[in-house]
């Protein structure tokens, strides 16, 4: 197995030890019924949210992406840009980070941007890409201050189409974001690996759940 696999795999089990990920029955925003879910505020605690930076990191290091610093958009991408610039220190590599405020602050340093000025290549660090307004803003924060979007990096990329139960879209919302910007999206795991992932499990709790994932996946998927 290689280590790309690997670590996708080992990111799956350590989404479901810490009940990030789900499965059963669940309404996505758009109305859907999907057979999983998953929530990247569930990783509340200090293990966790230093294992996850480290997955971040792994996914951004392995995706050979040119970059100079880390950006956050409020409110969950600043503590995953954190986690990861953490664990890229870690590692050896120490790069910026800097994250935006939801509201303008009029006193101290004031503006919408806190943490390293923005210059270079920038990679934006989210949870999920859902309906791509987090990322079009991010991108123009970037550019207003006169750095350059080079990636967004997710924890999971559930190549479903956009749209609702009823009207499904041409794209997804990461291929969206891929088109419209030219930025390409680096996620630490997708659901072909989620469905690999359960084909391979020796775990009949988990396996049972395959069927139902493939027909969402059928359905929905890209």
């Amino acid at each position: 197995m290689s280590s790309k696999n690997s670590n996708q795999d080992n990111f799956i089990r350590f989404a479901l030890e810490a009940n990030v990920l789900s499965f059963g029955e669940f309404k996505t925003k758009a109305g859907r019924l999907s057979p999983y879910f998953f929530n990247a505020g569930g990783f509340n605690d200090g293990a966790r949210l230093s294992a996850l930076g480290r997955y971040y990191a792994k996914a951004l290091q392995d995706s050979k992406i040119d970059f100079d610093m880390i950006f956050g958009p409020a409110y969950k991408g600043i503590t995953l840009a954190a986690a990861t610039a953490i664990a890229l220190a870690d590692e050896g590599r120490n790069v910026p980070y800097a994250y935006n405020r939801k509201e303008a602050k009029d006193h101290g340093e004031g503006g919408f941007l806190v943490g390293a000025p923005m210059k270079g290549k920038v990679v934006i660090v989210d949870d999920v890409i859902s309906a791509g307004t987090s990322v079009r803003e991010s991108v123009d924060l970037i550019r207003a201050a006169g750095a350059e979007p080079a990636a967004v990096l997710i924890a999971l990329d559930r190549m479903e189409r956009s749209g609702t139960a009823t009207e499904i879209g041409e794209k997804s919302a990461v291929q969206a974001v891929e088109q419209e910007f030219g930025l390409p999206v680096i996620a630490i795991a997708n659901l072909a690996d989620l469905m690999s992932f359960l084909s391979a499990s020796s775990d009949a709790e988990l396996t049972k759940y395959l069927p139902a994932v493939t027909a969402y996946r059928e359905k929905y998927g890209i």
